[in-house]
């Protein structure tokens, strides 16, 4: 008698989708909303978050101006990591350079190292346009 065991490669894959840790960012340089699973239950993404980045203040020194932009991007970009505890999959998109900067920012943290990050480029779109906009980059 020979026992056969069939694994149903769709359920694993589905499995292994929906215990990974997922998260969409639509950013310009002063605003940033994160989407994601508001718990380890939750089959639904919503929305975790508005980050905003304060503009600088003007300076008459041109170097005391840019470090001050440099220091307010990494206040920025930190306060929009710590919406994403232990990310596998962040999906940043948004106008400008700005998503580029926060998926190198990502590459250059050690909590962050083994994220898979992507990117494209939208116009700023409502909340609930932008989570099924996340929905579907991970569907």
């Amino acid at each position: 008698m020979k026992i056969c065991y069939w694994v149903d490669a769709a359920a694993l894959i589905q499995m292994s989708v929906k215990n990974k840790k997922q998260f969409g960012i639509w950013m310009d340089t002063h605003n940033a909303t994160i989407i994601g699973h508001a718990d380890a239950t939750a089959e639904e993404f919503s929305v975790l978050g508005h980050v905003s980045n304060p503009r600088s203040d003007s300076n008459s020194n041109e170097n005391t101006e840019h470090n001050q932009k440099k220091m307010l991007q990494q206040k920025f970009f930190k306060e929009i990591a710590t919406h994403m505890q232990n990310a596998d999959e962040v999906h940043v998109t948004g106008t400008g350079t700005a998503q580029e900067q926060f998926i190198h920012y990502l590459a250059d943290t050690p909590q962050f190292k083994n994220t898979v990050a992507r990117e494209c480029t939208s116009n700023k779109m409502s909340d609930e346009r932008l989570v099924e906009f996340i929905s579907g980059k991970f569907a």
